[in-house]
């Protein structure tokens, strides 16, 4: 493929940075150049990225899409240095060729427009050829030269000095060498600092942690950094960002002070008054950007991979599910869904305190379980979870049920959203929310799209980091999650499809209408009938989407429309058709691959496609579990030290795992009591809803927090 559009210059820093090749790379950034998103291009072009997965994608547009970032600012610089009249061959080169953002801006500091500084009302009053002699150091008696300057606005030797050093002192912020000696010291030396602002103590007692904390800044965890700039927006706190003082103007005397004379004297003064006033402040701003942005990064790539996790939890699948939203005073919202996720009917019981309905409610649960041919029951984890799943197992019923307890976060921001109100516009939120719940079990993909992924609770500091950078990986994450699974065309909803590679919600919403007025989908090929559907966008979007019992088998599979010939010709060499040869491991051992490969389609396709043909739209998501909690274990009163009990991760952080183990309560599984190895991930060790075994090492019944160990 043709990479003229893609600058050399490009190409060469993004494969040295990734470790791939001239062709992955440019392959890569043409074919999304050219509108393909990345699950397509992971799915469907291995060929040209050399089999590269969507991890690895994502990192060449985002450094792409850095390096245009810095292409732009370079040429801002460029034209304002050019528009000053002082822009150099020499000084063009060194632009051109840098593609540090930290170095551009220092080279551009001493030509950036700066509003009307010390300095620069020193140079108005005439002060800088005194500044240069001083700067020199070679003049030991300076009086008879500094009479010279004392003249119009200047009206004093001293006032003379002090513009003449608030001059050198901008040099010595704007020198490079200075900035780059200082940076350096920031980098390995120094420390971030925390301190409770004085009166504030008892309002902020969950940062006492940082009332009086200091460490390494390299060394600083994320999940730390981001609780101390919390507790400083907050205002509680007062973090600062330092070195050594000392030895930092030390390092500036050593490139500044050339002389022991009087103008030397003035120089040293003046690297003191540079660092503290304008060097320290700049770099501290730096390195407080820069430590946060590090620090969002993190804290988003842990968001990521714990609601990747949740995205591609195990489904039930298409059964039968009575749903339940528990509640003590205001009583357990009960619904029965049917296999697509169908409403049929709702009520509410009152099985605790204070009305203790206990019989009645049990013959309601029996009624409806019979009634709807329930296959599952769902309940909420919330409030009276527990106690209702403590209920609902001791009912007996005319068939087996399989009794799950399911994660209630962000199911009551579902239900009084928009999309809920547009799905159940006669139903209140109490009633959206057990839908929600019976709707997590049967398909946690399809369910948890229509939720604002910052409210599902598997977060770290989410409302403290960059929201676009957030924004953006989680829409990515959601993404690649829903194309990995792929959807149903003819049941899927509007908010689920519009995930789907190349579709977007004005075309989600086309294929819902035409559904609605033309009935199911028969065939992929119906999509191009769809308004507003191209055939680039068929392209993008069909091998994800599935339609079961269509009248083509290879519809309910991930092979491409555009490989559907390759597989006809495949039956056809065996003597056979498509419906036959699908699922047939005997037939599909027989097939050659290397006598398939054409121009466009080489055997990594190939491969996909057999393994498809074996197993057709297969969900690569495992079977659903039942946890059953310790019985004896309603609350945190009736844990014991050293009890080992079953839990069930809830959420990943970098400093170790929550794990429900049936309480209020998430207990802490520290990332020091995973394993008897040292390890610097927790997600070495455990992923979102495993089922666990663990020790109480520790209860603090007043913080009502629990300590745990994995086992």
């Amino acid at each position: 493929m043709s990479t003229n559009t893609i600058s050399p210059v490009f190409l060469s820093i993004l494969t040295e940075s990734l470790h791939l090749n001239t062709c992955q790379v440019s392959n890569t950034i043409q074919l999304l150049q050219d509108g393909a998103t990345i699950p397509f291009v992971s799915r469907y072009r291995k060929e040209l990225t050399g089999e590269l997965d969507e991890v690895q994608i994502e990192a060449i547009k985002e450094q792409y899409d850095k390096l245009l970032e810095t292409e732009k600012r370079k040429e801002t610089i460029l034209k304002t240095i050019e528009e000053l009249g002082k822009l150099t061959p020499e000084l063009k080169n060194r632009i051109d060729a840098s593609w540090n953002a930290t170095e551009l801006e220092d080279i551009y500091l001493p030509f950036k427009p700066k509003r009307r500084t010390r300095a620069e009302i020193a140079r108005e009053n005439g002060l800088e050829p005194l500044a240069k002699i001083i700067m020199k150091q070679n003049a030991d008696k300076l009086d008879y030269l500094v009479k010279s300057f004392v003249k119009d606005k200047i009206s004093s030797m001293d006032e003379a000095l002090n513009g003449a050093s608030d001059i050198i002192a901008e040099w010595i912020n704007e020198s490079e060498k200075a900035r780059h000696v200082i940076r350096r010291i920031f980098t390995y030396e120094a420390f971030i600092t925390s301190k409770i602002i004085k009166g504030k103590e008892e309002d902020a007692q969950k940062y006492r942690d940082y009332f009086d904390m200091s460490e390494k800044l390299s060394k600083c965890s994320s999940h730390r950094l981001l609780a101390m700039r919390r507790g400083e927006s907050e205002g509680f706190l007062k973090v600062s960002i330092s070195p050594d003082e000392d030895k930092c103007i030390e390092k500036l005397v050593a490139i500044f002070v050339k002389a022991d004379n009087a103008s030397g004297d003035l120089v040293y003064n003046a690297i003191k008054d540079a660092y503290k006033r304008l060097l320290k402040p700049s770099i501290e701003n730096e390195f407080a950007s820069a430590s946060k942005l590090k620090a969002d990064t993190e804290a988003i790539r842990v968001f990521a991979e714990n609601l990747r996790q949740l995205l591609l939890a195990p489904p039930l699948g298409e059964k039968r599910v009575l749903g339940i939203d528990p509640g003590f005073r205001t009583g357990c919202k009960v619904v029965c869904l049917d296999a697509q996720g169908n409403l049929l009917h709702n009520e509410t019981i009152y099985p605790h305190p204070p009305q203790s309905e206990y019989a009645k409610s049990s013959r309601s649960i029996q009624k409806m379980v019979e009634a709807y041919n329930i296959q599952a029951i769902a309940i909420g984890n919330g409030t009276a979870g527990r106690e209702t799943e403590n209920f609902i197992q001791n009912i007996r019923y005319d068939r087996k049920v399989q009794v799950f307890v399911v994660s209630e976060n962000g199911a009551s921001i579902y239900s009084a959203s928009k999309i809920a109100r547009e799905e159940f516009p006669n139903y209140d939120v109490t009633v959206r929310g057990a839908i929600s719940i019976g709707r997590r079990l049967m398909d946690p993909l399809a369910e948890l799209v229509k939720i604002d992924p910052k409210s599902i609770g598997v977060g770290q500091y989410q409302h403290d980091v960059d929201q676009t950078l957030l924004k953006n990986a989680l829409d990515q994450t959601i993404e690649n999650a829903v194309n990995k699974v792929g959807v149903n065309l003819n049941t899927s909803s509007r908010h689920l499809l519009t995930y789907i590679s190349g579709l977007g919600p004005q075309l989600a919403q086309n294929i819902v209408d035409y559904r609605s007025e033309n009935g199911s989908f028969k065939n992929r090929k119906q999509l191009l009938k769809v308004p507003k559907m191209g055939n680039k966008t068929f392209e993008q979007c069909a091998g994800f989407l599935r339609i079961p019992d269509g009248e083509n088998p290879l519809d309910n599979s991930a092979v491409h429309p555009e490989s559907y010939p390759i597989v006809e010709k495949m039956a056809k060499d065996l003597k056979t058709d498509i419906s036959q040869l699908i699922r047939n491991k005997e037939l599909i051992q027989k097939i050659d691959l290397k006598s398939y490969v054409t121009e466009n389609i080489g055997l990594p396709t190939l491969k996909d496609i057999l393994l498809e043909l074996e197993k057709p739209g297969r969900d690569p998501r495992s079977n659903v579990k039942v946890l059953e909690f310790d019985h004896n274990i309603k609350k945190i009163e009736d844990l014991v030290l050293g009890m080992e009990v079953p839990g069930i991760i809830t959420n990943i952080t970098n400093f170790g795992a929550f794990v429900d183990i049936g309480i209020k309560e998430n207990g802490l599984v520290h990332i020091s009591q995973m394993a008897d190895r040292y390890i610097s991930n927790p997600a070495e060790v455990v992923s979102l809803h495993q089922h666990v075994k663990v020790r109480v090492l520790e209860i603090d019944l007043n913080r009502k927090r629990v300590q745990l160990k994995l086992i």
